[in-house]
């Protein structure tokens, strides 16, 4: 009897577990493999493409050019946290991730999604500064500046995910060792845990209000001052343009802010039919903002779109001539 007890006092949580995304459509899930990767190399090629143009063009090297190509920089790295493993999966089933690898791939995630939030953010700083402080503009956004506030959103996301991940590290998992999705994202690893997961969930909660809520105002703040400048002071062309960029900066936050939505609210559903659909929400925010940013910048910035036919034609001519 008391040996009987003691086994079961031992019960040892799991370190090891098995990423089993889009698990209703076992029979066909091969053949997923074809979209996840047609909008990988999409994503490495188009955001690739950018960076390097920004990179070789000492016209874009501005800072709002900068931070394009530093949000670009983050879409890359995003989508190589968790679509090679996914793929894996998908041809040859190597689905295993040790509880380490896990923790890890989740801080990837999130702080990733954190920076992807902060970067708009620091583009509209740019361009408030650009049109209502026009002939400070110079002066006050320097790299210097720039490197600051990328240390301030370094240190801010650091601390809230790390203090998520750690969190979630000291819980024990002895429910199963299967994860229904495709990420080790949080709540579908804590769904797993035998014990009080409270304080993982609401560090969750609070690092995604506080990402939410501060980035989303100073966008807003940032941005009704830059239009209402723009409509009070600039004349034609100028107004025009100062509008267009500010509207791609918009779209781009946009479309970040539409895709988290359902994965937000994705883990209070607990009906099992929708396992699936869940995975789909992460599929959406993790790999449509990386797909679309190099199509919205590249068609409504003029100097990086004039660059691309540029660079286009040239390779055009190359080819031809050889």
């Amino acid at each position: 009897m008391e040996t009987g007890i003691s086994n079961q006092s031992l019960i040892l949580s799991y370190t090891e577990f098995t990423l089993l995304g889009f698990p209703g459509i076992s029979r066909w899930r091969p053949l997923l493999a074809i979209p996840f990767f047609s909008m990988y190399l999409v994503i490495l090629s188009g955001n690739s493409l950018i960076i390097c143009l920004i990179c070789i063009q000492k016209s874009l090297h501005a800072p709002m050019y900068l931070l394009i190509s530093v949000l670009f920089a983050i879409n890359i790295t995003s989508i190589n946290t968790t679509l090679p493993k996914f793929l894996l999966d998908l041809l040859f089933r190597l689905n295993q991730i040790s509880l380490n690898g896990c923790l890890l791939q989740m801080f990837f995630i999130y702080f990733l999604m954190a920076c992807e939030s902060a970067v708009p953010v620091l583009m509209s700083l740019d361009r408030y500064v650009a049109i209502c402080r026009p002939l400070r503009y110079h002066n006050i956004m320097t790299k210097r500046l720039l490197a600051w506030l990328t240390v301030i959103v370094i240190v801010r996301n650091c601390v809230l995910i790390c203090s998520l991940v750690l969190l979630t590290s000291m819980i024990q998992f002895c429910k199963s060792n299967i994860i229904l999705n495709f990420t080790c994202e949080n709540m579908a690893l804590l769904s797993l845990a035998c014990g009080d997961t409270s304080k993982p969930q609401n560090a969750g909660v609070i690092a995604r209000i506080i990402v939410t809520v501060i980035d989303g105002s100073l966008l807003l703040l940032s941005y009704s001052t830059i239009i209402y400048t723009a409509m009070k002071t600039a004349t034609g062309k100028s107004r025009h343009k100062a509008l267009n960029t500010c509207g791609t900066h918009l779209l781009v936050a946009l479309v970040v802010y539409l895709c988290g939505i359902p994965s937000s609210i994705e883990w209070k559903m607990e009906t099992t039919l929708l396992t699936d659909l869940k995975n789909l929400f992460t599929a959406l925010y993790l790999v449509i903002p990386a797909a679309i940013d190099p199509l919205i910048y590249g068609l409504r910035v003029t100097d990086i779109r004039k660059n691309l036919v540029k660079f286009w034609r040239k390779k055009k001519i190359k080819l031809f001539s050889s």
